[in-house]
């Protein structure tokens, strides 16, 4: 696709490796080969990517945002901002621009997936991103990779009866049944009403991370990544699992300061 010099060069560096997109990183390079994902029309090999993030890869908390693609893939889960940082180093490694946009959520829209103690140490407000791929001449907004669909599936069945917006469990949405989650070719969305400040845009989540951190520090940091975290990602998987869940309403809206 050609273009202005400037255009060019924007492509150009929206298409680089960094230390967290080390998409030169041989488990990488091996999965886009062992996909075939580089043989595929533009169109296709975005979608067949996004589906592999959002549902090979389940929903579930790491040890800490700034994480390389690659541990992101041997760690086999991810949330918002890790599993954002292995779509974009899959997309760059097979030819797609891509550049990350910052955000914070309000903790609300995690509660039920996130409980009790694990709760009340979250931050107010959380770092969160998204994935923007330059495609058809546009930006296009991709976070609906998030839940994964056994995930969200689950979350739809206990809520069938609600109707609306929707808020909890990880999913901030106008409709939880329907929500912009499967790629074609337009923006997806699963958090984006909970989003409560923008940072803008960033050539990659390294830089981002230079200049607003991760989500936690200190003691909570340390406690999230030796205990909290291990019994999160096994509330997740019980709700996964299909656990009983609360039987009153969920919020539809988050609580506005």
């Amino acid at each position: 696709m050609s273009g202005t010099p400037r255009q060019e060069e924007e492509t150009e560096r929206l298409l680089q490796p960094t230390a967290l997109l080390d998409y030169r990183h041989p488990d990488l390079e091996a999965l886009i080969r062992a996909r075939g994902w580089r043989a595929l029309p533009e169109f296709e090999r975005i979608g067949a990517i996004y589906d592999f993030v959002r549902d090979e890869i389940p929903f579930g908390y790491n040890l800490t945002d700034d994480l390389p693609a690659s541990q992101v893939l041997a760690d086999g889960l991810g949330q918002c901002n890790t599993k954002g940082t292995l779509l974009m180093a899959l997309l760059r490694g097979c030819g797609i621009p891509c550049r990350v946009h910052g955000f914070t959520i309000d903790k609300a829209l995690q509660k039920g997936a996130v409980t009790g103690i694990a709760y009340r140490l979250a931050p107010r407000s959380i770092v969160h991103s998204w994935v923007e791929i330059r495609f058809d001449g546009r930006w296009v907004n991709l976070e609906g990779f998030i839940l994964d669909k056994p995930y969200l599936r689950r979350l739809q069945q206990r809520f069938a009866g609600q109707r609306g917006a929707f808020c909890g469990f990880g999913a901030a949405t106008p409709d939880l049944q329907n929500p912009p989650v499967d790629w074609q070719g337009a923006d997806t969305y699963i958090q984006k009403d909970g989003i409560d400040h923008d940072f803008g845009v960033f050539d990659s989540p390294d830089a981002f991370y230079a200049r607003h951190g991760a989500n936690l520090s200190g003691l909570k940091r340390w406690l999230f990544r030796n205990f909290v975290r291990h019994w999160m990602n096994r509330n997740v998987g019980r709700i996964r699992a299909g656990a009983r869940l609360p039987s009153g309403p969920i919020m539809d809206t988050i609580p506005r300061r």
